[in-house]
């Protein structure tokens, strides 16, 4: 094809879109060395003498390092509740070619999360369990289950069925065929699904924010402490950035060949 014949074009505009993604994150990187009048300087100090005061405040004199434990806690466990809900799920209704119930999952999805948290609350407080994890991961696996859902329908519609009925007359049955027969051919889309439910329920903001209780607060919700009505400390809102968007682009690197591959069969399979 005829936008092959330059592949440096093709290096210079995947070069200046990678800049453009990642402008952001360098800025707010750059930003959170720096001192409180230097992120706020204009023009912008492009030279400047790094400090690590903002992290000193950032770890030192508040619980951040705390508040980021328990957003692996509500983001793991939240992913996790999601995959052992949607991975059967999706089998199930693929292997019966019924998608009502894949289409009432995105109603979860698709609503705004303010309608959910008046009941949430309520009910949470009537069982005791405001403030605690067990709300926070529940909550959280609204978002995490029809996610992981439907990107493992995909890999479930293009599994062969002869390989699970063959399983069957071979006396398999039920756990047996999802442990030994489906998960193995659903690998690519579990990395995919664990990765994506994983960062979305880590950046979520709105349920951690109302449901959370002083001992479970999450990072992302522990940053806003640093905007204030008069004032924002924007050194240590910009470090606190920089440590709660670490894990998601850490994760996402060490497993970027398999989630390429799985969101690449997941598209030609959709």
């Amino acid at each position: 094809m005829n936008e092959f014949k330059h592949p440096w074009l093709v290096k210079i505009a995947f070069s200046i879109g990678a800049l453009l993604f990642l402008f952001p994150l360098i800025w707010m990187a750059l930003s959170s060395f720096k001192s409180p009048l230097e992120v706020t300087a204009y023009p912008p100090v492009l030279i400047f003498s790094p400090t690590l005061d903002n992290y000193s405040e950032l770890f030192g004199r508040t619980d951040f390092l705390h508040n980021t434990w328990n957003s692996f806690v509500v983001a793991g466990g939240s992913t996790l509740l999601g995959l052992i809900i949607a991975t059967p799920a999706a089998f199930a209704i693929s292997w019966h070619r019924m998608m009502w119930p894949a289409t009432v999952s995105l109603f979860a999805r698709m609503a705004p999360g303010t309608l959910f948290l008046l009941p949430w609350f309520i009910m949470f407080s009537k069982m005791g369990l405001s403030g605690t994890f067990t709300a926070l991961i529940l909550s959280h696996a609204v978002i995490t289950m029809p996610l992981a859902l439907w990107i493992l329908l995909p890999y479930c519609d293009g599994m062969p069925r002869e390989v699970v009925e063959s399983a069957q007359i071979d006396g398999c049955r039920g756990p047996g065929i999802l442990m030994r027969i489906v998960l193995p051919m659903m690998y690519p889309g579990l990395i995919v699904a664990t990765i994506m439910s994983f960062v979305f329920s880590w950046n979520y903001f709105l349920f951690a924010l109302a449901l959370s209780g002083f001992e479970t607060k999450t990072a992302i919700v522990a940053s806003f402490n640093f905007i204030g009505e008069g004032t924002t400390n924007w050194g240590a809102l910009m470090a606190a950035a920089t440590v709660i968007a670490m894990p998601p682009l850490v994760l996402t690197f060490i497993v970027q060949r398999w989630l390429v591959s799985g969101l690449s069969f997941g598209a030609v399979k959709g």
